[in-house]
């Protein structure tokens, strides 16, 4: 978050008391002061009040999320956070809701940002690169899990307790499944300063190599203290960058020199790539690997087998239909005529739909219209009932069936689903003792 508020202001105080009654719901947080704020979200620092353990809240306001667009960014963020577990990264712990706000609550880095500490005074070149080596680590990691940061600056670097770095901010994140037919992204994103030159040739990037010419500058505020690239005037600036136009100051050590200019080179095919960085003389000294578990950073519950990415529910899609993470209707208007409910199913999606469509008949003349492969779109007598049907994968054998429904005549609202058409599909709907997906 950008702006740091130093003092106790009453806005601030009318904030917090703001959320404190919606967390109190939640018997879970008590939250304390206002640490950042930015566009559409505040961050607070609040205590679980059972172990009284520090965590950090994100407030997201709904109603700026929509009218601002910010959907997809919402969505991706939660399902990017939840699926990164490494220990140079901001832990996301779970997602809470209200009818108002979405909450991230994240682990807490007590040491604040980065880019407050550098800002008292440029590093010495071995702690330089021991934050560098702990920011690799985590970029290499968010790469092989198909994230790219595009928005890395010591502002959005934290720091623990034990002063180890920690990435945050998955906003701007891009995943594998945006990258164009050509093999590249082309969104415009990112802090002016710390932009690749290619982001500014608009011909499409190439989402790795952003992230590590955003680590050489990084690396450069680090050691220098200042920005490689900095102008008062934002186009003289890209011009610089462009040409990859800057000097090193006189402390420079020449193999820092020779390592900052291949993750600074502005042509990104002889740029240095995360692989060839792990193998360099300057980044290897003293460095330690980090040693990993599977269930240190799988979402728990959720198969990666050899299933098809197309066929199975994502990140995102197992969150949203778990305990604690159901964020449905959350980053649409409102519309309270429509009902929704989820069920699992050991079924086949093809006989899931065919049964339903024959149950529905069954209570009166119906329109149907199959939507995509596995949905259906069932509409009643003079359109007083509407009923959407789609089935996601979400294990080989298991599938969630998404039920929306609207009701014209409130008189009716719940009478045909409840009392008429779900009763029927008793022996479809597969129903253990406990389900949840979630940590």
């Amino acid at each position: 978050m950008r702006e740091v508020e130093d003092t106790a202001s009453s806005r601030g105080a009318s904030e917090v008391s703001e959320i404190s009654s919606e967390v109190a719901l939640f018997g879970k947080y008590e939250i304390g002061k206002l640490l950042g704020c930015g566009a559409f979200a505040k961050v607070y620092h609040a205590r679980n009040v059972d172990t009284g353990q520090s965590v950090a809240i994100k407030a997201v306001s709904k109603k700026k999320v929509y009218k601002g667009g910010f959907m997809a960014h919402v969505k991706r963020e939660i399902a990017i956070m939840h699926r990164l577990r490494h220990p140079n990264i901001v832990k996301l712990i779970e997602v809470l809701a209200t009818k108002t706000k979405i909450y991230f609550v994240m682990e807490f880095a007590k040491g604040g940002e980065l880019f407050t500490r550098v800002s008292r005074g440029r590093f010495s070149e071995d702690l330089s690169r021991r934050y560098f080596q702990q920011l690799i680590s985590a970029v290499r990691f968010c790469h092989s899990r198909g994230v790219y940061h595009r928005d890395l600056k010591p502002e959005n670097l934290l720091l623990d307790e034990n002063w180890n770095l920690k990435i945050t901010d998955f906003g701007l994140s891009a995943v594998t499944d945006q990258i164009q037919p050509d093999g590249l992204l082309h969104t415009l994103c990112g802090t002016p300063a710390y932009v690749a030159p290619e982001i500014l040739a608009k011909k499409g990037y190439d989402g790795a190599k952003i992230d590590v010419w955003s680590c050489g500058i990084v690396l450069y505020v680090l050691h220098a203290g200042y920005l490689p690239f900095n102008d008062p005037n934002v186009m003289a600036m890209y011009r610089r960058i462009y040409k990859g136009e800057f000097r090193f100051p006189k402390w420079t050590s020449p193999d820092l020199r020779r390592f900052i200019s291949r993750l600074l080179d502005t042509n990104p095919e002889s740029r240095i790539t995360v692989d060839e960085i792990f193998n360099d003389s300057w980044f290897k000294k003293g460095y330690k690997e980090t040693k990993f578990h599977a269930d240190d950073f799988e979402l728990k519950g959720y198969s990666t087998g050899t299933q098809s990415a197309t066929n199975c529910l994502n990140a995102f899609d197992i969150i949203s239909f778990s305990t604690g993470f159901d964020l449905s209707g959350l980053f649409n208007e409102a519309d309270f005529s429509v009902r929704r409910e989820q069920f699992v199913s050991e079924e086949r999606p093809e006989r899931i739909i065919l049964r339903i469509e024959e149950e529905f008949r069954r209570i009166e003349n119906v329109k149907a219209r199959r939507r995509k492969e596995r949905g259906v779109y069932l509409e009643g007598q003079d359109s007083n009932f509407i009923l959407t049907v789609n089935v996601h994968q979400l294990t080989e054998s298991l599938v969630v069936v998404e039920i929306r429904r609207r009701e014209v005549n409130v008189g009716l609202t719940g009478d045909i689903w409840e009392d008429k058409l779900r009763p029927k599909l008793f022996d479809i709907i597969y129903e253990p003792e406990t389900m949840n997906v979630s940590e």
